[in-house]
């Protein structure tokens, strides 16, 4: 009997396939317009690629968000509508300017942040157009957002994680499943028959096309998925 894929096992959900962050990164509800507060702790998190910093506000609440690089323990921080324009501070997209950096952007409003929360990541105003401001994501892509949706000032850190080796495999093991990723994944290509259906030495000489149906079951539908069109384009 075939072997059950790897998009099935993750499908299904089991918990190899969780991340397990500790900490709950999200932006809280803010009522006032300008409400201070202070960076009591920066913390690491097995879950996410960058560093986690504590904010304690006026009001007594307390909120977990990617800490930004230049900061430390004790700075204070602003949000709210009438928050300055400097790194830390929490404003919504209508009120930050063109051309300025930023992060934790939230896709609609209040839903806590949602774009831009890994290390060394940060996104650009471009523009603003009635209600709607659009940003510039780290892919070079452009994201056409509400002017109410909150974002962070300034760039996340933890941006030179990379440069340190990991010098061996146990290590790349522990970090990928506690990111809640599968490791070492296998090309299908280097498989046996009955587990891929791109595997066994016959399915490698290009006789079988990488094109699926979307209508195919879960354990054919690899590859290019429903493509209009493949290999490379004649000049």
């Amino acid at each position: 009997m075939p072997k059950r894929l790897l998009q099935q096992r993750r499908g299904k959900g089991k918990s190899i396939f969780l991340a397990k962050g500790k900490y709950d990164v999200k932006y809280k509800s803010i009522k006032n317009n300008l409400v201070k507060g202070k960076i009591i702790d920066i913390l690491h998190d097995n879950g996410r690629t960058a560093p986690v910093m504590l904010i304690k506000y006026e009001n007594g609440e307390k909120v977990y968000l990617p800490a930004i690089y230049g900061m430390k323990v004790g700075d204070i921080v602003s949000a709210g509508s009438d928050a300055e324009i400097k790194p830390g501070n929490i404003l919504p997209l209508s009120k930050i300017p063109d051309g300025t950096n930023i992060n934790d952007v939230e896709l609609i409003p209040g839903d806590g942040g949602k774009l831009i929360r890994s290390a060394g990541a940060s996104a650009k105003v471009i523009a603003h157009e009635g209600n709607n401001v659009i940003i510039k994501l780290p892919s070079k892509a452009f994201k056409v957002l509400n002017k109410n949706c909150r974002a962070t000032i300034g760039i996340i850190g933890g941006a030179g994680r990379r440069e340190k080796p990991l010098l061996k495999a146990g290590n790349h093991h522990h970090l990928s499943r506690a990111r809640g990723k599968y490791w070492p994944n296998v090309s299908g290509v280097k498989k046996n028959p009955v587990e891929h259906p791109f595997g066994g030495k016959r399915r490698r000489t290009g006789r079988t096309a990488r094109s699926t149906s979307r209508n195919a079951p879960p354990g054919r539908k690899v590859g290019s998925i429903a493509s209009k069109r493949t290999g490379r384009k004649k000049r």
